[in-house]
């Protein structure tokens, strides 16, 4: 299987991009013994557009691995879908479906894709879920659901989303590491 990896880690005062760095080291790693052809895309370097729709539609499986910035994706990569995405008009996506007659979000070239979101935060685990904190009971996945349909509009499918949580506040890389291979265990 031919996975990339686009680490989306940007560096922010304190935050160095090390924790992802070292989660998209270990991904690599784990999926290339597993006899898997891993490519990697490190947004913060610099990267040409077109190399990228390539390396996209070559592959099986994409793994966005980034930090949570202010309940979201960092700047960096956003601007590297909103690039990469639209230059790939005719490769990754047609339209948005209905010019074929099918509802709006089905014209997405993407359909033998999979993605994984491979998140950080800060926020401890306990914050999601509970209807009583701040993200009023909803889950990970809740809060990232505009990823996913971007990713559905391009025709992608998920598969389960993997999260650290407290990597400030109470880092713990190695047991994340070790999370992260059980995850691709059950995954890939």
């Amino acid at each position: 299987m031919n996975v990339l990896i686009i680490d989306g880690a940007e560096i922010h005062g304190h935050a160095k991009g090390e924790y992802n760095r070292t989660l998209c080291e270990t991904a690599q790693t784990v999926l290339q013994d597993r006899g898997h052809c891993v490519a990697v895309s490190r947004v913060r370097d610099g990267y040409d557009v077109a190399t990228e729709v390539k390396k996209i539609s070559a592959c099986d499986v994409m793994i966005f691995q980034f930090p949570v910035y202010w309940f979201h994706m960092p700047g960096g990569l956003k601007q590297y879908i909103d690039q990469v995405y639209m230059a790939g008009r005719g490769t990754l996506w047609l339209n948005d479906g209905r010019a074929q007659g099918g509802p709006y979000g089905s014209g997405g070239l993407m359909q033998d894709k999979k993605y994984m979101l491979s998140l950080t935060w800060n926020a401890p685990l306990d914050a999601f879920g509970d209807p009583e904190k701040l993200f009023e009971g909803r889950d990970v996945d809740d809060a990232f659901f505009m990823f996913h349909k971007m990713q559905q509009f391009m025709g992608a499918t998920a598969l389960p989303t993997f999260s650290c949580h407290n990597v400030i506040a109470d880092p713990e890389i190695e047991t994340d590491c070790a999370r992260l291979q059980d995850h691709f265990a059950q995954c890939f």
